[in-house]
């Protein structure tokens, strides 16, 4: 009798614990709180790629009279991956005069969490001190 009781009890413990409960209104499962919070995150990623999307590098000139940019996107995003990266650079002069402003690609693969080099070459204004990075736009990998 004790051992039946036990049973039973143990029975209607497994049978309630489950918290996968269909909805009532499609009969699919109830998404739990993790799914729904990373779903969330996807979408506020592939939104705004740019705030998730660092970038910082350095320049200088070669003995062509070429300024060289080596640079390094990271991407600080934890769930989405993303490509082909328009890096927007503006070149200063010694006053914090805008001289120019000239894009650039990277066509790159970049996973959640990893970081990656470039290198590009330009033939930048006279008077160019100095370059600034920044992100403009990217794609988002499929």
């Amino acid at each position: 009798m004790k051992n039946i009781f036990l049973v039973i009890i143990c029975g209607s413990f497994v049978l309630f614990s489950c918290n996968n409960t269909p909805d009532s209104k499609t009969g699919a499962p109830v998404k739990n709180s993790y799914e729904l919070t990373k779903e969330d995150l996807l979408n506020k990623e592939k939104k705004t790629p740019q705030d998730f999307l660092k970038v910082t590098g350095s320049d200088k000139r070669n003995l062509l009279g070429q300024t060289v940019v080596r640079g390094i996107v990271t991407n600080k995003a934890s769930v989405c991956s993303y490509k082909d990266i328009n890096v927007k650079m503006d070149f200063y002069s010694k006053t914090g005069t805008l001289l120019e402003t000239d894009n650039e690609t990277v066509y790159e693969v970049f996973s959640p969490g990893t970081s990656k080099n470039f290198k590009t070459k330009y033939f930048a204004p006279k008077g160019t001190d100095s370059v600034a990075l920044q992100v403009i736009t990217a794609k988002i990998q499929e």
